[in-house]
């Protein structure tokens, strides 16, 4: 499956970046995060900035998006360019988390923590983009507002970017799937993809709406995540705006 194709022009779409809808189109995603993981490793956001009305616009992700009714304008909506550099940012939150723990910064340990997704290739990426797309349509659900004609049009909108038919099939099945914090905790592959899966459920849900927050403390029970570092991967799509 092409998942890849798909999600690097989700995240340019919350970049701001053009998306052309072909497989060579747009940034590379690494070049993105590579861009956007400076800006924090320098402790500063960075002068790019994101298109909100482009955003919210048009798009894969301005659909999934759009379905929540009521969703305000302005710096909730600029957490979204956060989707760039996930893997770099759910990363900082554990150096943070750790760093607090022990009471300053020491010497991390990182053995079977796992890989930022930037980080992987071949099958291992394909497979953790698959975590990632599925935490994204689950989060945009969490509300119960992606009716019949919304779930048509953003799956048209999907194809655009170029999924295969074991791809289309796959993310039909996500639509008609229960919304399972469980079932989604258990395909995280490494505690690196499961604080990835938090962080863009993180940045997908509106906090002020009761049923998304419960579905985002669901989720951080099932992937048994430390208050802690849920806090700071909070804090991390906070700081992102």
């Amino acid at each position: 499956m092409n998942v890849m194709n798909v999600l690097n022009q989700i995240m340019q779409q919350a970049s701001g970046s053009p998306s052309g809808g072909g497989s060579q189109s747009g940034m590379e995603l690494n070049k993105v995060v590579q861009n956007v993981g400076t800006q924090f490793r320098g402790g500063q956001g960075g002068s790019r900035g994101v298109d909100v009305k482009s955003l919210l616009g048009g798009g894969a992700l301005g659909l999934m998006l759009g379905s929540k009714r009521g969703r305000k304008m302005g710096g909730t909506a600029l957490k979204y360019g956060a989707l760039a550099g996930v893997g770099v940012l759910a990363w900082k939150a554990y150096q943070n988390y750790q760093d607090n723990a022990r009471g300053g910064p020491q010497p991390m340990a990182t053995h079977n923590q796992g890989q930022p997704i930037e980080q992987l290739q071949g099958q291992a990426q394909e497979r953790r983009g698959l975590e990632i797309l599925q935490a994204m349509i689950m989060a945009a659900r969490a509300d119960g507002h992606i009716d019949a004609n919304e779930r048509t049009i953003l799956t048209q909108e999907i194809e655009k970017l170029g999924p295969d038919d074991e791809l289309h099939a796959w993310i039909q099945q996500q639509f008609d799937a229960p919304l399972d914090a469980a079932e989604l905790a258990r395909n995280a592959d490494s505690p690196q993809a499961s604080r990835e899966i938090y962080l863009v459920s993180a940045i997908m849900i509106d906090n002020q709406n009761p049923m998304e927050r419960a579905w985002l403390d669901q989720l951080a029970n099932a992937l048994k995540l430390e208050p802690e570092l849920a806090r700071q991967l909070d804090h991390q799509v906070q700081s992102a705006a």
